[in-house]
């Protein structure tokens, strides 16, 4: 069923919310959603000495509800991508936890950057999906629950919400379609990355060509909404030791190092691995989804213009030049 509510009234849509539990607003979060559910640092557990014998204490999980309010349907793609690996056997009970108590409001998108290509991995930024979903039409909001944490969701503030039809919402949609067309990747190609290309792909020779620029800066794999790859170290205060995770980079030089070194030694291998990985290796692994949700991040923020739209595009050229 779809609602509506003045757009005036958001602040008291989010106090009512804050009242029973913790809002977070993508609006001024300055990274990815992700971090949400997969924090860039957390404790796992913490190791004391006591009377002589070692104790283990495993952090304790997130135990209250909160409500994750305004992301976009490239955020919610990204957390769904991140399920496939956290919700999967074994499941990252720290993870699972987040996610239990967590309820998603996606928003949806009326001001694409230039960079997005959401679209070309089956996105569409009208139907932000979610457990509910919002669209701004001039001064209101109409609210859809999705799933039953979004009904549960509308309950809790459903004295501010009066019953709507879809009209309204389905014309900002297709104006939201006819937007999304006039983007500068609209048409990029991903065809060629389909099927048995594994070999193909990771044998070109284009490999040395694009990585020639690369800083090894993880600013990409940090900025991205999908990227999953962690590190766990130890740190030691006094009498007690805590173990600890924290985001980790593909591209590092000693990114899963062992003792005999790493099985990646040179710069090229590591940025091939990042881009194989979205491209091939996880849709190979998901039912053909990609680990990449065109959200342009990594377009814009690259500072050696390297990212995975270039990537497609060289391909795409090196297979239009094979065909001619």
């Amino acid at each position: 069923m779809m609602y509506k509510i003045a757009k005036e009234k958001l602040d008291t849509l989010l106090q009512l919310m804050a009242k029973s539990q913790e809002v977070y607003l993508a609006a001024q979060m300055d990274r990815p959603a992700k971090h949400v559910f997969f924090p860039q640092s957390e404790t796992l557990y913490t190791v004391r000495k006591v009377d002589g014998k070692m104790e283990i204490a495993p952090e304790e999980l997130l135990d209250q509800d909160f409500v994750l309010f305004g992301v976009k349907a490239c955020d919610v793609r990204g957390i769904e991508i991140l399920d496939k690996v956290y919700l999967s056997e074994p499941v990252d009970s720290y993870y699972a936890a987040r996610r239990s108590h967590a309820t998603i409001v996606a928003w949806a998108c009326y001001a694409p950057v230039e960079t997005c290509f959401c679209q070309v991995f089956g996105i569409d930024p009208a139907n932000p999906g979610g457990d509910v979903s919002i669209w701004e039409v001039e001064q209101e909001l109409f609210w859809q629950p999705l799933t039953a944490k979004g009904e549960a969701l509308t309950e809790v503030v459903g004295e501010l919400l009066e019953v709507s039809d879809e009209e309204c919402v389905h014309a900002q949609k297709v104006k939201i379609g006819e937007m999304m067309k006039r983007l500068p990747y609209r048409d990029l190609r991903i065809e060629g990355w389909h099927g048995g290309v594994l070999h193909e792909k990771f044998d070109s020779e284009l490999w040395e060509e694009l990585h020639q620029a690369c800083l090894a800066c993880g600013t990409c794999t940090y900025l991205c909404p999908t990227c999953q790859c962690y590190d766990i170290k130890d740190y030691t205060a006094g009498c007690k030791v805590s173990r600890y995770r924290c985001w980790d980079s593909c591209m590092y030089s000693d990114f899963t190092m062992m003792s005999h070194g790493n099985n990646r030694t040179r710069q090229m291998q590591r940025f091939r691995q990042r881009f194989m990985h979205k491209l091939v290796y996880f849709p190979n692994n998901h039912d053909g989804v990609h680990s990449c949700v065109g959200c342009g991040v990594c377009v814009s923020k690259c500072p050696s213009g390297l990212n995975i739209v270039k990537v497609i595009k060289a391909f795409e050229q090196r297979g239009s030049e094979s065909n001619e």
